[in-house]
């Protein structure tokens, strides 16, 4: 877990792992709560994306800080956790 010992580790860690619960409950729980009355997945996806979206967001603050990135960059990186897919591609830049 050497991954988690820098501010860039820590952001790649959870850009990943906020993108994919976001793809989770965009097309599997909010799919399943509409067409089959089955709102446990988004719910409890949506509960841990909304908590994983705030750590995230923390995590941009403090990679932005660290490297002196612009206030358009955090925008950015701080939007590809709503924004299904875009996370993966934030992370790669």
């Amino acid at each position: 877990m050497s991954m988690l010992k820098t501010p860039l580790g820590r952001y790649r860690l959870l850009a990943y792992i906020v993108g994919v619960g976001l793809v989770v409950l965009v097309f599997v729980g909010v799919p399943l709560q509409q067409w089959a009355n089955f709102p446990y997945v988004a719910k409890y996806v949506g509960m841990l994306h909304g908590f994983l979206y705030i750590v995230y967001c923390v995590a941009c603050l403090e990679l932005v800080l660290r490297y002196r990135l612009h206030l358009v960059r955090l925008l950015l990186m701080a939007a590809a956790g709503f924004v299904p897919f875009l996370s993966f591609v934030m992370e790669r830049k």
